[in-house]
């Protein structure tokens, strides 16, 4: 039987043994110091970590460490490896539903148009139907992972219909590369790249235009959040100054641009492919962010959707009494005080 306790002691002994050599465990409040773990969405939060704000007003040490997957994300903040980190809305629902200490503070990206449904050209494929029988990479527990399976039902395909292969991005490109996939749901950069090569079947906006929305988002555990109050309100606020930066300049944001150039420096996308990657998604203002949309409702309701079809699929054994409970408005209303 799989139980809370250990459920966690699994997912800290797989982040532990992953992660050997990251640190020592979250920090005290006294250190001034935070483990951030991001991924390679191409987001304007990237420019603010090139800037080294954060570290400059508040005299915190940030390091800032890359991973692959919302999943990995979780498992390294249930080992305490990880104080703060982005995570897609699908591996914020499981970990939700598991009970870990954590709450989602900051909504990243409305995911939007961001990540697709691709199949390789050559393969017959042509519609979603058309997938049966065919191999589809897709990073288990993300936000592409709950797309897809939703993709697949509702054209009539179950589990057993399709090949489904349990890969990170960089893996993904790699398989895709050598021909092993017909298809795969994905976000950029590696998205980006399979375009080139496939052809568009479905994207995450049109899921979410029937209710199926996904987003990344930000989390923290209880005790980062409780220790480093201060600087996570400043957080929030050099975040929404990032989000507000790109919709009022975006246009001026090329490949020669210093914001382009650092978005490619942290994801490893080519500087070509930032600006087109960013217009896929959407990025909420500081007021939508604690408005009943986002982080006052809107984003638990979304969770508790998504965790109910991750149970559906045998992802989580159980779902939370209370999603709300793993999001916090607090500091986006605090950020919102002058």
């Amino acid at each position: 039987m799989i139980t809370r306790k250990s459920l966690l002691s699994a997912l800290a002994a797989i982040a532990l043994g992953s992660l050997a050599g990251l640190g020592t465990g979250p920090a005290r409040a006294a250190d001034k110091s935070l483990t951030f773990a991001y991924q390679d969405m191409t987001t304007p939060i990237r420019v603010l970590m090139e800037s080294g704000e954060l570290e400059k007003q508040t005299g915190t040490r940030v390091k800032w460490v890359k991973f692959a997957t919302g999943a990995d994300v979780v498992r390294a903040m249930a080992s305490g490896s990880v104080d703060v980190g982005e995570s897609g809305s699908a591996a914020i629902a499981a970990a939700a539903s598991q009970g870990l200490p954590i709450k989602l503070f900051w909504i990243l990206d409305d995911i939007g148009n961001a990540e697709q449904l691709v199949a390789r050209k050559g393969t017959g494929i042509a519609s979603i139907k058309d997938l049966k029988g065919k191999t589809i990479g897709v990073p288990f527990v993300s936000t592409a992972h709950y797309q897809l399976m939703y993709a697949l039902k509702e054209a009539g395909l179950g589990p057993k219909d399709v090949r489904i292969l349990n890969m990170r991005p960089p893996e993904i490109a790699a398989a895709w590369e050598r021909g092993d996939i017909d298809a795969t749901f994905v976000w950029a950069p590696v998205l980006t790249n399979v375009k080139k090569t496939g052809t568009v079947l479905a994207s995450a906006g049109d899921f979410a235009a029937k209710g199926k929305a996904t987003f990344d988002g930000i989390v923290a555990t209880d005790a980062a959040l409780k220790a480093h109050r201060d600087v996570l309100v400043t957080f929030v606020r050099l975040l929404a100054a990032a989000d507000a930066d790109y919709a009022k300049s975006g246009s001026s944001w090329t490949t020669t641009s210093p914001q382009v150039a650092a978005i490619a420096k942290w994801t490893g996308a080519a500087p070509a492919d930032v600006p087109d990657s960013l217009g896929a998604y959407r990025f909420p203002t500081l007021p939508e962010q604690a408005s009943p949309r986002w982080l006052g409702g809107g984003a638990a309701d979304a969770l508790k959707s998504t965790a109910e079809f991750l149970k559906e699929q045998g992802r989580v054994p159980e779902l939370a009494p209370n999603y709300g409970a793993f999001v916090t408005a607090d500091f986006a209303d605090a950020a919102l005080k002058p």
